[in-house]
């Protein structure tokens, strides 16, 4: 993934992102605002809306030091997301179709409460 990831931002499938994230190999971080994060995201995602990433908000720690593979909606809020992220000096790839293409894929989603989620 770091070869991908030099080159500017990569694009993952959906199925590529739930493998990297799996196996450690990079981190989730879901963009969306609270809403939507809390109607479903991808277990295990760390949730770090735009608007905060925009204000200065810093990478959760877990993030820090790992390949970042973003997540919203659909794919659009990535773009202003990993030129903030480029800035910081962390590799960043996105999910193509965003988390809409993750559940199309079928591929799990669960709500705050933990229980089975859908995209808001």
């Amino acid at each position: 993934m770091f070869s991908l990831l030099r080159r500017g931002p990569g694009r993952l499938s959906p199925a590529q992102a739930h493998q990297q994230a799996t196996d450690g190999q990079a981190v989730l971080v879901d963009v969306r605002e609270t809403p939507e994060w809390n109607a479903g995201h991808a277990p295990g995602a760390l949730h770090l809306p735009l608007s905060r990433l925009m204000a200065g908000a810093a990478l959760p720690a877990a993030a820090r030091g790992t390949p970042v593979v973003a997540v919203c909606r659909t794919g659009h809020r990535f773009r202003q997301a990993a030129e903030l992220l480029a800035g910081r000096g962390v590799p960043a790839a996105d999910v193509v179709g965003g988390m809409t293409a993750w559940a199309r894929a079928g591929l799990p989603v669960t709500d705050r409460s933990g229980g089975s989620g859908v995209i808001a």
